[in-house]
């Protein structure tokens, strides 16, 4: 159980893992490889559908239509994720509200690990144009949470103006994740993760 004062502190909002019928889970589960690994449009339902070994009227019956089934892969993607963050604040025990952002600096290191392709959120929000597609909310969502929780660690930790530190620490991380994918620049989190420490170091705190 995380210390009170080192958890993180804003709702995350993700919504729970549906029920799923095994075959849903074979679907979800080849979709969320497919699109990650080759591209959101690249993939087809054909595709996903013989990875999962189902046919094609199964995947509509469990998800109805590609898109749906798109945002049920970033939700799932994004539950994933907040899990690997507990895992890694509980492993790394941050003491302070400056150490847990630096956490989840660090935790870029080894969530990108094995992987050249990035973020799933930034690769799909670049696929998906349409922004009434059902898979933007879960992808601004996910942006907007990490912003909040900087912006809340910073307050925390008695910084001012943290509305203008979370904007300059969300570009440091989300930069980041668009180098080590665009750039091939495999040690991003790492340069990140030092700049996001000198900028807290150097950041003015509140007179008491």
């Amino acid at each position: 159980m995380l210390d009170q004062q080192v958890r993180l502190i804003v709702d995350r909002g993700v919504r729970a893992a549906p029920r799923l019928t095994p075959a849903g889970e074979r679907i979800l589960a080849a979709a969320s490889t497919l699109f990650y690994e080759q591209g959101i449009r690249t993939v087809g339902v054909d595709a996903i559908a013989a990875a999962a070994d189902v046919t094609k009227k199964t995947l509509y019956d469990r998800f109805g239509s590609k898109d749906r089934l798109i945002a049920a892969y970033l939700e799932q993607r994004d539950r994933t994720w907040h899990l690997f963050l507990d895992e890694q604040l509980a492993e790394r025990k941050p003491a302070t509200p400056e150490e847990v952002i630096l956490t989840l600096f660090v935790a870029l290191t080894d969530w990108l690990a094995g992987s050249r392709n990035g973020c799933g959120f930034i690769n799909a929000s670049v696929e998906l144009a349409a922004p009434d597609h059902p898979a933007m909310p879960v992808i601004v969502g996910q942006k907007r949470w990490l912003r909040s929780e900087f912006e809340a660690q910073a307050r925390a930790a008695g910084l001012e103006d943290p509305g203008e530190l979370a904007d300059r620490l969300l570009l440091l991380h989300e930069g980041a994740l668009v180098s080590y994918r665009v750039a091939a620049m495999t040690n991003a989190p790492e340069v990140a993760t030092r700049a996001a420490t000198a900028l807290l170091a150097n950041w003015p705190r509140l007179s008491k």
